[in-house]
C-alpha cells in the first residue's frame, strides 16, 4: 500500500511547497523508493489553461495533454517522473465532477453537500490511478486559513484518519527575522499550526523557512507549542540554487524524519552524487554566456519558469553559467531603436511562446536581427511562427505575410489548422465559445529530416515533444521558404504540420512548434537547450 505525505503551507504564500515536495521526493528516490507527486489547487478555475501568466505564472503541460500548475514542472525536473492529468486538480474540476454526477442522478436525489460529496471526490482524486508507488506526495495549494482551501484540508484530514500509519503531514511555515530586534519570531508558526489543528490535522513534521539559522532553543520552543518532536522541526534555509535544496534538506535530516514518522528504520542511504555534481556545475562554472529572452510576460519570470530552468540545464551540460537578460519585446518595435542596443552583449537570442498581438512585431524584428547578425537564435512555439513570418517578409517576397491570430494578412502563413486544411474555409472562434480545451495539447510525434541540424542534435529520426498552441505554420509555404535558405527539418508523421524550421547557412537558427523546455531536467538537459547554449559559448568567443 502506498504511503501518503500531505504537504500544507502556512503564514504566507509562495514559501515553496512545490519545491520542498519535489526535493523530498528526489531524496526518497535516491534511497530507492518509487514516488509520485500530486497537487490540489483550491482556485475555482477548472485548470490554469485560460489564466493570465501575470496572475498564475507558467501553465505546465503534461504528455497526456493536461494544462496544470507550474509546480508539476518542479516535480518532473527533480524526479524525472512524468506527470499526468490525474496529478493536478482544482476546486473547479472537483465541483464540475460532482455537479455532473448530480445532474445524472448518481446521488439518487440526495442532498449534495461539501461533506461528504466534495470531500469524497477530492479523496478519490488523491488516491486514484496509482500503480506500485511507495510514496505519494500530495501538495495542497494556498495557505492554511484560506476559506477556499477548507474542503481540501478536510479531505486530507479524513484520509489521514483512514490511512492511519500510512499518512504523514508536513507543514511548511515561515519564521520571520526582525532585523531591529535581531530575532527570529516563532509566533506566526505557532498560530499557523493552531489553525491547522483546529480542523483536526496535527502535523508530524514542521519545515521552517528562514533567512537565519534557527537556534536549538527556538526549535525546542516550536516543538513544545506545536506538539511536534524537536528533531522534527526542520530548518529550511535559503540556498544559492534550487538544485541545492535536496542536499540541504538531507543535511538537516528531513528525509530521515519522514521515514521515522512512517516507522521505517532500515531504508538504504541515499545516493546524492547526481545532485552534488549538478550543484558543483551550477556554483563553479568554467565560463559564462549571455542569452537575451525576448518575451512579453517578463515582469513575472514565473511565466517562463520551465524556460529559465532549461537554460540553466543547458549551462550545466556545457559547464557554464547562463546569464539571462529578459527583454520586453515591445522595445524592438520602435524603428529608431537599435536591436543591438536592446539585447546588449547577448551571445544568443531566444523568443518564447506567447498569445496575442502585443509585442509580436518586436519579436519579428528580434528574429530579423538574429538572422542577419548571425547570432544563435532559438524560437519556441510563437517564436517559430514569428521566424517563419520574418522569413516570408524579408526573404521570400511576401512583405505583408502574417498570422490569422491577429487578423487577415496577405497571406496568412500561420493560422488555425481548419483554415488551411478545409479548402481555405476560415473557421474562427465565435463570441461566447469556450477558450478552454481548444488547443493542440500534449505529446505528439515529429519526424526529423535525415542530415538536418536537429537530427544531428537529437541523434534520432523521430522525437515526441509537448505542444500547447492553436495556430500552425501553413505547410503550403514550405517550398517558398526552402528556396531562400529555410529548411523544414521536422514534420508531423502525415507531413501536414511543420514542427521544426532551421536556416542552413546560419551558425544556429532553429524554430520549434513545441515546447522542449517542458521535458528538460538538470540531470538530463534537453538536447536543443544543450546545443543552443553550446552555440552561445562559441558565439561568446567570437565577440
Amino acid at each position: 500500500m502506498a504511503r501518503f505525505i500531505f504537504i500544507t503551507g502556512g503564514v504566507v504564500s509562495s514559501l515553496g511547497k512545490g519545491l520542498a515536495g519535489a526535493a523530498l521526493a528526489s531524496l526518497l528516490q535516491a534511497r530507492g523508493f518509487k514516488v509520485r507527486m500530486r497537487k490540489l489547487d483550491p482556485y475555482i478555475n477548472v485548470d490554469p489553461g485560460t489564466m493570465n501568466p501575470y496572475e498564475h505564472g507558467e501553465c505546465y503541460v503534461t504528455d497526456d495533454g493536461a494544462e496544470t500548475d507550474l509546480d508539476l514542472g518542479h516535480y518532473e525536473r527533480f524526479t524525472g517522473v512524468p506527470s499526468r492529468q490525474t496529478d493536478n486538480v482544482t476546486t473547479g474540476r472537483i465541483y464540475q465532477t460532482v455537479i455532473r454526477k448530480e445532474r445524472r442522478g448518481d446521488y439518487l436525489g440526495g442532498t449534495v453537500q461539501v461533506i461528504p460529496h466534495i470531500t469524497n471526490a477530492i479523496k478519490e482524486f488523491a488516491t486514484a490511478n496509482l500503480e506500485d508507488e511507495d510514496f505519494v506526495l500530495v501538495e495542497i495549494g494556498g495557505t492554511v486559513g484560506d476559506i477556499e482551501g477548507l474542503p481540501f484540508l478536510e479531505a486530507i484530514r479524513q484520509l489521514g484518519y483512514e490511512l492511519r500509519d500510512n499518512a504523514v503531514f508536513i507543514h511548511l511555515t515561515l519564521l520571520p527575522y526582525i532585523a531591529a530586534a535581531k530575532e527570529l519570531k516563532t509566533k506566526p508558526t505557532q498560530h499557523s499550526v493552531k489553525e491547522l489543528r483546529s480542523i483536526g490535522i496535527q502535523p508530524d513534521i514542521l519545515l521552517c523557512r528562514s533567512e537565519q539559522p534557527i537556534p536549538q532553543g527556538q526549535r525546542r520552543k516550536i516543538g513544545l507549542f506545536c506538539n511536534v518532536p524537536e528533531e522534527a522541526v526542520i530548518q529550511a534555509l535559503d540556498v544559492k540554487t534550487i538544485y541545492e535544496v535536496p542536499l540541504s534538506y538531507h543535511e538537516e535530516g528531513f528525509d530521515e524524519q519522514v521515514l521515522k514518522a512512517f516507522g521505517i528504520n532500515d531504508a538504504p542511504k541515499p545516493d546524492l552524487s547526481v545532485w552534488h555534481n549538478i550543484v558543483n556545475r551550477v556554483l563553479h562554472p568554467e565560463g559564462e554566456v549571455n542569452v537575451a529572452v525576448v518575451g512579453k510576460y517578463i515582469e513575472l519570470q514565473d511565466a517562463y519558469k520551465s524556460l529559465n530552468e532549461s537554460l540553466i540545464h543547458g549551462g550545466i551540460a556545457n559547464n557554464v553559467r547562463v546569464n539571462v537578460k529578459w527583454v520586453e519585446s515591445e522595445q524592438f518595435e520602435n524603428a529608431e531603436t537599435s536591436p543591438a542596443a536592446v539585447i546588449g552583449e547577448a551571445h544568443a537570442i531566444l523568443v518564447p511562446g506567447g498569445f496575442g498581438e502585443r509585442g509580436a512585431e518586436g519579436k519579428i524584428r528580434a528574429v530579423q536581427y538574429a538572422r542577419e547578425a548571425k547570432i544563435p537564435y532559438f524560437g519556441i512555439c510563437f517564436g517559430m511562427q514569428m521566424a517563419v513570418i520574418e522569413g516570408c517578409r524579408h526573404l521570400a517576397g511576401l512583405p505583408k505575410a502574417g498570422t490569422s491570430e491577429f487578423g487577415h494578412y496577405d497571406p496568412n502563413v500561420v493560422g488555425l489548422m481548419t483554415e488551411w486544411t478545409r479548402g481555405n474555409k476560415t473557421e474562427v472562434r465565435r463570441e461566447g465559445d469556450d477558450l478552454g480545451g481548444t488547443m493542440r495539447l500534449g505529446s505528439y510525434p515529429c519526424n526529423l529530416v535525415p542530415g538536418s541540424h536537429v537530427a544531428e542534435i537529437y541523434g534520432a529520426d523521430r522525437v515526441d515533444e509537448r505542444h500547447r498552441h492553436r495556430y500552425e505554420v501553413n505547410i503550403a509555404y514550405k517550398d517558398v521558404l526552402e528556396k531562400v535558405g529555410y529548411k523544414f527539418s521536422g514534420l508531423s508523421p502525415d507531413g501536414d504540420l511543420p514542427e521544426i524550421v532551421e536556416i542552413t547557412d546560419h551558425p544556429w537558427f532553429i524554430g520549434v512548434q513545441f515546447h522542449p523546455e517542458l521535458k528538460s531536467k538538470p540531470f538530463a538537459p534537453h538536447p536543443l537547450f544543450e546545443s543552443f547554449i553550446e552555440a552561445a559559448v562559441k558565439q561568446s568567443r567570437l565577440v
